[in-house]
Order: structure tokens, then sequence, then C-alpha cells
């Protein structure tokens, strides 16, 4: 037997199985899962406009009783039971994919590029006598219904390989998209994680401390459809080809001076160096700048506060899309929290003056929201330290500074200076855009796919081991401007 999902405001009916878990159908239409649909967090809230739905007793302990009276429920716990009307909320998100012009030695045929993030995944197809870009495709990682951080899908990925299925599958639907008559060769960047899941490799390694892992790729793999495959490798741990297609994007590896390249995510990667010697390091910020673990965070999609200036003492705030706020995403909880300093709401120490802080109605921030803020920027902000000292040069005196990424692109950089977690000038700090993609397009026309010189080039610094890392993060974590709480 049947029912019928009518999803706003999508103004899309479904016909699906009575009974089907909302978890199994709702992700591609753009609910997010941020716990993995474990009934901890309540990113995945749908409302029910007609034929509510029986509150489950999980939802009872996150949903307050107005929310539940007022139709709301958690697609990971709720189930299409009965014809419904349901409004959802992250319908629509912007995917950053690359145009930027670079140097290159010509070569015959066609090659394809793949960024496979975390949260969101772009296939470009190239001229490779031009480097022209003939057609891009973009989608969300469907692996993200099983969570929004990597250490979740690696818990999951522990007792099945679903997760290897999904990516393989969607990567090889984007690329079947993209044409192409004459393909000579696909490379694929991203994390290590996306990397062992891809490439259907053991992620156990990855699980627990010390993080290291002995695959380093690069990997080849046969998709459906006869098509092979290179996946870039890994620098070390949780550093990825991401952060090596990152180099490439950026040139670091030929500058004089020392630069620094950040890749800010629920793994936050540092990259800090020039042509004679560069360091990289990983350090687990959470998922705090893609709305993670944040009570009302989101991703950057539709509904989301995305920026936040103060106006007459007060919150003014920028939504993706228009109209009122669903919630707030990364960017936006940046920006707020800054405001919220200069105001005195927020403490150096991060304690609020009294109770949560409305941003815009009906969106606030609670005092856990600014601890995980505070957690993601401490951990950056010792790792840049740690590894400028270990490098040899004071974090003020670096020159310039990439920010990767699409959280790296749209983040305000007075913002994260006045929370203390860029501590560089605004001028010395420089958007770099979707540098995996840029630098696994440059990777099509390199003969040598495993880069073992610029790999070479690069001495992987675990933070969890350098005895000073917890000292400086837990100081990292007090904002600039004053002391206590």
């Amino acid at each position: 037997m049947t029912v019928r999902l009518t999803l706003h405001p999508l103004a899309k009916t479904i016909e699906v199985e009575r009974g089907a878990p909302l978890r199994d159908l709702l992700f591609q239409y753009g609910v997010e899962f941020p716990c993995g649909g474990k009934g901890r967090c309540r990113g995945c809230r749908v409302r029910v406009l007609e034929n509510a739905l029986p509150a489950q007793p999980e939802e009872l302990d996150i949903l307050s009783a107005d929310e539940i009276a007022d139709g709301w429920r958690l697609a990971c716990r709720a189930a299409a039971d009965r014809d419904c009307t349901l409004e959802i909320a992250q319908w629509e998100s912007a995917i950053l994919a690359d145009q930027t012009e670079f140097r290159f030695r010509p070569r015959e045929g066609q090659g394809i590029a793949v960024d496979v993030g975390t949260t969101t995944l772009v296939a470009q197809l190239l001229d490779l006598g031009t480097a022209h870009v003939l057609a891009v495709r973009t989608a969300l990682n469907p692996q993200a219904a099983h969570g929004a951080d990597i250490m979740s899908r690696v818990q999951f990925a522990l007792h099945s390989r679903e997760l290897t299925s999904l990516i393989r599958k969607r990567v090889g639907g984007l690329i079947g998209e993209l044409g192409g008559t004459d393909v000579r060769d696909i490379t694929v960047a991203g994390n290590t994680v996306m990397h062992h899941l891809f490439c259907g490799l053991d992620v156990e390694p990855l699980s627990h401390f010390p993080f290291e892992t002995p695959h380093a790729g690069p990997d080849a793999v046969d998709l459906a459809g006869g098509r092979r495959v290179t996946f870039l490798p890994n620098l070390g741990s949780f550093v990825g080809s991401d952060i090596l297609a990152g180099i490439l994007a950026t040139g670091i590896h030929h500058a004089g001076e020392p630069a620094v390249l950040i890749d800010l995510g629920t793994n936050g990667e540092i990259v800090i160096g020039n042509r004679d010697r560069m360091l990289c390091a990983s350090t687990a910020a959470g998922p705090a700048f893609e709305g993670g673990r944040i009570g009302m965070g989101m991703r950057a999609a539709t509904g989301a506060i995305s920026e936040v200036s103060r106006e007459n003492g007060r919150f003014r705030c920028g939504v993706i899309g228009g109209g009122a706020p669903r919630g707030i995403c990364g960017s936006g909880l940046v920006d707020a929290v800054a405001v919220a300093l200069d105001l005195g709401l927020i403490r150096a120490g991060g304690r609020l003056g009294s109770g949560p802080i409305e941003i815009m109605e009906p969106v606030s921030i609670s005092q856990s929201d600014v601890r995980e803020l505070q957690l993601a920027k401490g951990a950056i902000a010792a790792g840049i330290e740690i590894l400028a000292r270990r490098w040899g040069v004071r974090v003020e005196e670096i020159p310039r500074v990439y920010l990767a990424g699409a959280f790296g692109n749209y983040i305000n950089r007075a913002s994260a200076r006045r929370i203390g977690l860029l501590p560089f000038p605004e001028e010395k700090v420089r958007p770099a855009g979707n540098t995996a993609l840029l630098g696994a397009k440059l990777a099509l026309f390199e003969d040598d796919k495993r880069f073992e010189s610029l790999r070479a080039a690069v001495e992987h610094v675990p933070l969890g081991s350098d005895p000073e890392f917890q000292d400086r993060f837990v100081s990292a974590m007090a904002f600039p401007g004053a002391n206590g709480l």
C-alpha cells in the first residue's frame, strides 16, 4: 500500500510505500541529517502542514511541546504512514565550482576533474587543448544522509560498505551527465575519509588515535560503465588530496615567501610554507563552521542567516533567498558572535550575559552554540600558531593567507579576526575559491599523478602528539578583547 507526500514549497508530490522512513526519502530533496539520523539533533526538522504524523518518544526529548503541537517532526524518526503535506526548510544550496584561468601545457582530448567534498560534489569537463570548461555538474554528497561530519561517516562505514556504493554511483552519474566524446583522464580530489570511502579502503585506522592510515594513494578506481578515475594522493593522516590540490592551485610550492593555506570545515586543514619547505596539519574543528551541532544551525542554503552586521546597536541580518530565516549557517554564526562581542552580549571567555541571544526571529544562539564555535576556532587558531612556530615565522609576519572552500569564500574576514579564528590582518587574507577542484584540473595536465616530489616537500605534523597543542588550544578558545569570563 502506498501513501502520497506533498512537499512544500517544492510543489512536488511523491508516492511511497506506507511506513517508509522519511530519512530514506527526504535527503534528496535537501533535508539534512547532521547527526546521521541518530535522533541527537534538530537538523532534520520538517513541519507537517496537513494530517499530522504521530510524535515518537525520541522527538519529545528534542522538540518542545509547542513545536510538536505546531507540526514539527524529526525526519530521522518519522515514517510516511499516511497522506500528508510536509514543509521542508532546506531545499536549495549554492555549490562552489571554479572558472579560474591557469597556465597549462596543452594536450589532446578531454579531461574530467571532480571535487568530492564532505557536503557537495562538483565535476567539470575540460578541453585539454584549451583548458576551457565545457560542462559542469554539481550535487550534494549522498553520504550526508548518514552524518554531516566525517567521523560520523567513519563510524557508519565500520559496519557497512553502503557509503562506498553511494559515492561511486553519484560521481559516476555526474561524469555520465557531463558527456564528453574523447575523455582521456579523470582526476578526483577529496579529504582522506572521502578518499578511503570512494576507493573502498578500510577506514578503521582513521577511527582512533593516532588517526594514521597506510593508504596514501593515488588510487585508480573503475566505475560502472568502464570509467577509470584517479583519486589523487593524500599528504598524511586527515590531510587529503584536496589539500595537495590546494597547494597546486595557490602555487605555495613555487613561492619565495611563506604563505598559509587554510581549509575550514569539520576537519580543518592547514599548510604553511614556500618552495623550500612546507608543513601541513589537520585539526578536528567539528561541524560548527557548517552549521552542525548548532541549535538552529543549517547548511548555507535557502533560509539561512548567512551574514550579520551591527546597525544602531542591533543585529542586521542577511538571509539566503530572502524572507524569514529558518536557521543560521557557519558564516552567519561567526558574524553573529563577532557582533555580540562588540555589543557586550558575550564575554571574552564565551559566557553569555543573560540567556540565548536572539539574532532574528525565530533564530537565536545559545551558550552551547557559542561553545561549539569556540572549540572550532580554538582548534584552527592553535594549529596555525604551532605550524608557524615550527616553520620559524611569526604569525603576524606571514604575508599571504589563502582560504579554501565555500566557507572560506563567504566568511567575513573582519568577523573571523574579531573572534580570533584568523589572527591575520584582513588585507593579507584572500578567498581562494574551490582550490580542490582547481587543483584537480591542474592535475589533468600532469603526466605523473603521484606527485612524489611535491609530497616529499610537505612534512605532516600530527598536532595530537604535540605537547603544546592542548595548552594553545585552550588559550585560543577565548575571544580577543578582554580577560576573564
